[in-house]
């Protein structure tokens, strides 16, 4: 089946109400300590949807003027400075203008509604369990005996990447290492069986997405990996783009030694203030909600740091499963979920953040802004030979992280003891192998 197969075509009407909530048929948000209202009726929600947010920096006029605000259809999308005539592939697409100052070469920063006050899980005062509209495109699959013949081959889509020595003395606890470098801010290891996961993970955004990149870049100059963890997103963009200036950018000292020419490493927070000496062409991002407590400052940075007409692009995740019907209630995966979300809530981060990028992007003066969604099964359930190994891959994925996932977080943001959450991550994994709970991501 055509990876296409598994885009969700967001609703026109998607967009952020200025009381923080997200407008129907979108997902809301929510504290996770919020009480959550009864799932109104409709149809089921999707398989598990990914959210890839794009913008471009606003372009100056042939004659020296700001290009003017001016809204597109949401079924569009609009090259930099165009006047917004869809392009060949832009189906499931939201696109809207922006028109801030970036031909005078000011900041948007200023100009920013109140963006940042959005960022803090405080603030989202809708409910997590609200059903979503989007139709899943994924059918149950009664018959699991092709499941397991796909197992085999999960692993090897990966690609290898040896991790060269630190550069810094890592901080170790409960036998896993995390960085030392700004420490305590990122959840998640660092060490081998880690950055293994990163690489599995790598190649399923790379088949779902159908390569490495959704925004329509054409031989860009200058381009930065936020948050580039092995750096293999960066390598393989690098060798597909022999012309293009690429570095990433990381907490971890974890990247190989060798890479190709044109490819570079730093440790850096992106959080901190920018101090880059020249312009970027494209900035990608990928599964930061753990990692970032104040996206619009983030999305300001980039646009910032962007050449005008360069692109922004932002893959992410809810962190909240999702289920076409009712086989993840009451289970230890849905209990498992929840203390992730509670424990990065703790933590002064959003598992929900990938909501509102679309509209922050839009307050800090991105134009031509994309919001696609994508389906991801969380195990093999799904019937379909693409979606079975999307399932497969996903749940391996899950699998593989599910210590580094929950030993940190949950024993210094829950309090629980380490052994208290190997008990529960022993149900875990029985639930997360088993094709009866129809569970899925929002990607």
């Amino acid at each position: 089946m055509d990876i296409r197969d598994l885009l969700i075509d967001p609703p026109p009407d998607m967009v952020a109400n200025q009381d923080g909530s997200v407008s129907a048929p979108a997902r809301p948000l929510a504290n996770a300590g919020d009480h959550e209202p009864e799932a109104t009726a409709g149809p089921p929600p999707a398989a598990a949807e990914i959210y890839a947010a794009l913008g471009s920096a606003p372009t100056p006029h042939d004659d020296g003027s700001a290009p003017t605000d001016k809204p597109q259809h949401d079924d569009t999308a609009a090259q930099p400075g165009s006047s917004g005539g869809p392009p060949a592939a832009s189906e499931n697409e939201i696109t809207s203008h922006d028109s801030s100052a970036a031909a005078s070469g000011s900041g948007p920063g200023s100009s920013s509604g109140g963006g940042g006050s959005n960022t803090h899980p405080d603030s989202d005062n809708a409910s997590l369990n609200a059903p979503s509209s989007f139709s899943v495109g994924l059918s149950i699959d009664t018959d699991d005996s092709d499941a397991d013949s796909a197992l085999g081959s999960v692993r090897a889509q990966s690609s290898s990447v040896s991790a060269s020595s630190s550069i810094f003395d890592f901080v170790e606890e409960h036998g896993r290492t995390w960085h030392r470098y700004h420490e305590g801010k990122y959840f998640m290891p660092n060490d081998i069986p880690e950055q293994e996961r990163l690489e599995l993970q790598h190649s399923i955004s790379v088949r779902l997405f159908g390569g490495l990149s959704l925004a329509p870049i054409d031989r860009p100059n200058r381009v930065l990996d936020i948050g580039t963890g092995t750096g293999i997103w960066a390598i393989e963009f690098a060798n597909e783009h022999p012309e293009s200036d690429v570095m990433g950018t990381d907490l971890s000292p974890i990247q190989p030694e060798y890479v190709p020419p044109n490819c570079r490493f730093e440790v850096d927070d992106a959080e901190d203030e920018w101090v880059f000496n020249h312009r970027f062409d494209y900035i990608h991002a990928r599964f930061m909600c753990g990692s970032f407590s104040n996206f619009p400052d983030i999305f300001r940075s980039c646009l910032d740091n962007l050449e005008p007409g360069g692109w922004a692009e932002f893959q992410d995740y809810y962190v909240k499963m999702q289920c076409v019907d009712n086989s993840l209630e009451g289970t230890a995966l849905e209990r498992w979920n929840d203390c992730v979300l509670e424990g990065v809530r703790r933590m002064g981060k959003n598992g929900l953040a990938a909501a509102r990028f679309k509209s922050q992007m839009l307050d800090a003066g991105f134009v031509d802004v994309v919001e696609r969604k994508f389906a991801l099964p969380g195990n093999p359930w799904a019937k379909g030979e693409d979606q079975k190994m999307l399932g497969m891959m996903q749940m391996e994925n899950i699998l593989d992280g599910l210590h580094g996932f929950s030993i940190g977080l949950f024993t210094k943001m829950l309090g629980m003891a380490a052994e208290e959450v190997e008990l529960m991550l022993m149900e875990v994994r029985k639930d997360l192998r088993n094709t009866k709970i129809h569970f899925y991501y929002i990607v």
